[in-house]
């Protein structure tokens, strides 16, 4: 059994009836966790008040109540690559991901997570992710040392005060050189995991350049306007470019064990920003490649 050494949390939302069965609560919050894993949970006291306190089953939640739980899992297989770390400050610390590791604990990852990884290398639980990336993509993740200044960089992300390059391989590429500017409305896909292109308003927007040919596809650059769910995935696919060794897009392919020798080319090269704690420039590059 691999269990997470650091509790994750969530917040009771607002519009949750005060008194609400705390099992009824989790299991309508997290309704892809298999039946009877809270009530497990629970049991083990792996689920806590925010002041660390273990809840049982006939607990009640009200609303903004916080609750802290421990994540665990049967099994879990090493991800046989390294993070590595960019810029370390007082505020931030900014690391390059390898492919196939997910940010966060989410599913069958607990321990093999860059969250853990980076908590347990800086002895800091109170780590926390500015901005996210696919496990599938590679490339720059801002991690936030102190609550004090926490918001101030989340704010970046969400008022899109942060550009953001990305670079990708793909299969084929389009006919002319760009740029490529797409704009489209992204809505929840099926199967859940996936996107797919809507009717609507556009909420998604990109520009892609060719970088390079390279045999039938190409290497390109890629600066989202908006951060989008698989944004960069589904517009590649747009201009018909889509991403070498791309499971969901255009076509879902069977599920398979991880290919190690077969990665996503797909890699969050490159942040900038104004730091909000500073007021200097900041501009951090990936030292990985797509080659």
């Amino acid at each position: 059994m691999s269990r997470s050494p650091y509790a994750s949390t969530v917040t009771v939302g607002e519009a949750v009836p005060s008194g609400t069965p705390i099992l009824a609560f989790l299991e309508a919050r997290f309704p892809a966790v298999p039946s009877g894993t809270w009530e497990a949970r629970l049991d083990s006291g792996l689920v806590t008040d925010e002041k660390g306190a273990a809840l049982t089953r006939d607990a009640v939640v009200v609303p903004m109540m916080v609750l802290r739980y421990y994540r665990e899992v049967a099994h879990e297989d090493p991800i046989p690559f390294a993070e590595e770390v960019v810029h370390v400050d007082d505020h931030l610390i900014v690391a390059c991901k390898p492919h196939f590791l997910p940010v966060i604990p989410a599913g069958k990852f607990v321990n093999e997570t860059l969250l853990t990884r980076l908590r347990n290398r800086f002895e800091n639980p109170e780590l926390i992710p500015v901005n996210r990336i696919d496990r599938e993509t590679a490339g720059l993740v801002l991690f936030s040392r102190r609550k004090e200044t926490r918001g101030l960089y989340q704010g970046l992300f969400m008022e899109k005060k942060v550009s953001k390059v990305y670079e990708a391989l793909s299969l084929s590429r389009p006919d002319g050189v760009g740029p490529f500017h797409v704009t489209n409305r992204l809505v929840k896909g099926d199967p859940w995991f996936r996107m797919a292109v809507g009717e609507g308003p556009s909420n998604a927007e990109s520009t892609i350049e060719l970088v390079a040919p390279k045999g039938a596809g190409g290497l390109f650059r890629i600066s989202p306007v908006t951060g989008k769910k698989h944004q960069v995935r589904l517009h590649m696919c747009a201009i018909g470019a889509p991403i070498e060794n791309d499971h969901l897009y255009p076509d879902l392919l069977d599920e398979a064990p991880p290919d190690f020798e077969r990665p996503l080319k797909l890699l969050a090269k490159e942040v900038r920003f104004i730091d909000p704690v500073t007021q200097t420039s900041r501009c951090f590059i990936s030292p990985r490649s797509l080659d």
